[in-house]
């Protein structure tokens, strides 16, 4: 039983929720119980104590008995034969001792039975309590020793019967526990009821997951209706599938995108090679422009791989190693590496720089993100100006590429930093590219806990921004990391 509890929720939830209840239900039960029967006790318990009290108050004030005049003393009185049967009734019974401890009276309705001795060692006004068991049953007593006028003493006892409390209270128990019973297999069954609607939906959920395949990452679960737990569960879901669709749309886009951009190089490597295999000793000119064909579309498909390359490892972030990096000194070291470029199209290549931050991030890869993205305004800048400006904004560290080119559109900057996007602009091949810079420069910037947005560069031109967490702030650089690797 224990195994089909611990392999089934629905069987552990009725069982867990059932034992709960009856749990809670025999101890509201036990709580009754033990209140009744204090109740019934303090009511048998009153009674004697009126009795007896009645009894104290007449024998302390010397008052003569009702229809008695105070002709004799109070324990004549009490000793009258019949003069007790005023306090005696069918459940209540008296017994007046002597102060030695031995009956001197008592009701009718004792007939020939006693309490017993009391002794002689109880205090004169203290009152004490216990049972006695005479044969017709079970009695509470209450036994008080009194001084009387002369100096003697006397010991009033008067005693209820319990039996009617006592069956009061079994009957109580014997339909307290059928109640019990009953409420055993009313909070199972209800228990197996709310686990199995409970656990329904989860079924539910579980089939239409498992209906879900890598080719119909499209259909959703559609449980909007549901403001519950399970709702929100199955909108998760909804949304991880989007993000899943999303992805693996990207990659099939990259695989195409990558076989596409791979095919031209090799086709025209193939081309050239068959040409030289064929007239290369008849023809040197052509031998020599198959050769720097070859040359020219190896090359651009090395760039393509080693971008690839790049963004991997860009992208997975895993054994990059850091330390403290001057931003400005790498914006300042890229400048003077590219001006021969920028100078042989007639642009103003230029670095300004009021603040320092500094970044605690891999030196290649920041030295990677800041030429990708000045290769990138110097091509597509045919005069005017590039110009790199770094500066530390709270606990940001930030680098703004700015050129005076033809600007992007606006539809088209949120795909500039997708592999392989080209704008209308730039898709001939005239412009000499791999269409992976611009992704590169995002992983870069992700993986270090940054980011890149490009903005246009009024009146005319773009501007490229990138965003670092820089080490003099008080933000945790590390933290930074680590959720930016996490995301």
């Amino acid at each position: 039983m224990f195994a089909l509890i611990g392999s089934s929720l629905r069987w552990r939830i009725a069982t867990w929720y059932a034992l709960l209840l009856l749990v809670v239900i025999g101890a509201v039960m036990a709580v009754l119980v033990v209140q009744l029967h204090a109740l019934l006790f303090d009511q048998a318990r009153a009674q004697v104590d009126r009795t007896g009290n009645d009894i104290a108050g007449i024998v302390e004030r010397s008052s003569p008995l009702p229809a008695i005049g105070d002709s004799m003393p109070i324990e004549e009185q009490l000793t009258m034969p019949g003069n007790l049967e005023h306090w005696a009734s069918p459940t209540t019974y008296i017994q007046i001792d002597n102060g030695d401890g031995y009956p001197i009276a008592k009701s009718a309705n004792l007939g020939a039975m006693t309490f017993g001795s009391l002794g002689t060692s109880e205090p004169l006004g203290v009152v004490t309590y216990g049972t006695v068991q005479l044969p017709f049953g079970e009695l509470l007593l209450r036994d008080q020793r009194l001084r009387l006028p002369d100096g003697g003493a006397i010991v009033v006892r008067v005693a209820e019967r319990l039996d009617l409390f006592n069956e009061t209270l079994r009957r109580t128990r014997e339909l307290l526990s059928i109640v019990f019973a009953l409420a055993v297999v009313a909070v199972v069954a209800a228990s197996f009821a709310i686990a199995s609607s409970a656990i329904r939906p989860i079924g539910e959920l579980t089939n239409a997951m498992r209906a879900i395949s890598s080719h119909e990452l499209d259909r959703r679960l559609g449980w909007s209706h549901r403001r519950d737990e399970l709702g929100r569960l199955a909108d998760t879901f909804d949304q991880m599938l989007a993000r899943l669709e999303e992805g693996f749309a990207r990659e099939r886009q990259f695989i195409s995108d990558a076989s596409h951009e791979l095919k031209t190089p090799l086709t025209v490597i193939n081309a050239n090679a068959q040409m030289l295999a064929r007239w290369a000793d008849s023809d040197p000119e052509l031998r020599a422009e198959s050769l720097r064909a070859i040359g020219e579309e190896s090359a651009a498909l090395a760039r393509i791989v080693n971008g690839m390359l790049t963004l991997a490892k860009a992208a997975s972030g895993d054994d990059i190693p850091r330390e403290p990096l001057a931003l400005d000194g790498v914006a300042a070291d890229v400048v003077r590496a590219l001006q021969a470029p920028a100078i042989a199209k007639g642009l103003i290549l230029q670095f300004r720089g009021s603040d320092s931050p500094i970044v605690f991030a891999d030196a290649n890869l920041v030295r990677q993100l800041v030429t990708n993205l000045t290769e990138n305004a110097i091509k597509f800048t045919e005069q005017g100006s590039v110009t790199l400006d770094v500066r530390a904004s709270g606990e940001w560290a930030i680098l703004d590429v700015a050129d005076t080119g033809p600007g992007i559109e606006s539809e088209a900057r949120s795909h500039v930093f997708d592999r392989f996007y080209r704008t209308d602009k730039s898709r001939s091949r005239a412009i000499e590219g791999t269409g992976l810079g611009l992704a590169i420069v995002r992983s870069i910037a992700r993986v270090h806990g940054g980011s890149v947005e490009a903005l246009p560069n009024l009146p005319h031109g773009s501007i490229f921004r990138v965003t670092l967490p820089a080490m003099s702030g008080t933000k945790n650089v590390s933290a930074v990391l680590d959720a930016a690797l996490t995301s």
